[in-house]
């Protein structure tokens, strides 16, 4: 499975504790990442406040194609996330 979803022509979406890892500017130079901290839409679409964890600090972020989400709450041994409300966009 492809990790960008943009990739595909699919939408963009997080949840407040998903990880954003965006790849570096040229081969060879590391990327960075960083914890979404807040939505700005309910749906999960962009933008988010993310806190980088390279420098501590927290910007609006609205990711480009060399960025993906990685849902952390997905991942086999994390807890899930409370349930959305209905009508909520999943998140995949």
């Amino acid at each position: 499975m492809n990790a960008n979803p943009l990739a595909h022509g699919h939408g963009v979406h997080a949840e407040v504790g998903d990880q954003i890892v965006v790849g570096g500017p040229t081969v060879g130079t590391p990327g960075r990442d960083g914890e979404v901290i807040a939505l700005h839409h309910e749906d999960g679409t962009p933008p988010y406040d993310v806190r980088w964890s390279d420098t501590g600090r927290t910007s609006v972020f609205f990711p480009g194609p060399d960025a993906h989400v990685r849902h952390l709450h997905d991942e086999p041994g994390t807890p899930r996330h409370e349930e959305r409300p209905s009508g909520a966009v999943a998140s995949c």
